[in-house]
C-alpha cells in the first residue's frame, strides 16, 4: 500500500544565511517537498514531538529527512538528536547534521547518538548546492524509508 502523506523534511538551523541557503538550494535541486523551518532546539523537538505550537501533530509521522545544525540556541543538535532517538515514536526517523564544525567529537558523538548521516556544510555557495542536491537525491528518492509508525518495545530492538 502507497503511503499518501506529505513527504516534509524537517529543518533545524539558527543561521538565517545557511536556512536561506539550504532552501534556494533544494528549490533549484527541483526538490519541492514542503519544508519546515526551526529556528532553535527547543522548537525542533517541539515540532518532533507535536508540542507547543505544534500541538496535535504526530510524532509517528516524522519526517523524512531531519536536517539537522549542531551548533543551535536552546537546545543543541546532539541534544536534540538524543532527544529523538531516545523515543520509540522517533528513534527510527533518519536524522543527517549538516553542520560547519568540524570537531571530530562531534562527528563521534553523532554516529554515537544514531544520527543517520554526518554532511559538514561547504563554505562555498556552490559546493553546498551541490551538497543539498545530493542529500536530496539520496534521502527523497534513494533511500528506503523505515515506516512511520511507533514501535513496540522489542519490535526493532531496544
Amino acid at each position: 500500500m502507497e503511503d499518501k502523506r506529505e513527504k516534509v523534511i524537517l529543518l533545524i538551523e539558527d543561521n538565517p544565511d545557511d536556512e536561506e541557503l539550504t532552501l534556494r538550494a533544494l528549490a533549484k535541486c527541483g526538490i519541492e517537498n514542503k519544508v519546515v523551518v526551526c529556528r532553535d532546539g527547543a522548537d525542533g523537538l517541539n515540532y518532533i514531538f507535536g508540542r507547543s505550537k505544534y500541538k496535535g501533530r504526530d510524532p509517528a509521522d516524522y519526517p523524512v529527512i531531519t536536517l539537522l545544525d549542531l551548533k543551535l540556541p536552546k537546545v543543541d543538535g546532539l541534544t536534540v538528536l538524543e532527544g529523538i532517538r531516545s523515543d520509540r515514536r522517533t528513534r527510527m526517523m533518519p536524522v543527517a547534521i549538516l553542520t560547519s564544525s568540524k570537531l571530530e567529537e562531534d562527528v563521534v558523538r553523532s554516529y554515537a547518538l544514531g544520527v543517520n548521516s554526518y554532511v559538514r556544510k561547504p563554505v562555498k555557495s556552490d559546493e553546498f548546492i551541490e551538497a543539498i542536491r545530493q542529500l536530496g537525491v539520496y534521502w527523497l528518492l534513494l533511500n528506503e524509508s523505515p515506516p512511520n509508525r511507533e514501535q513496540g518495545p522489542g519490535e526493532l530492538g531496544p
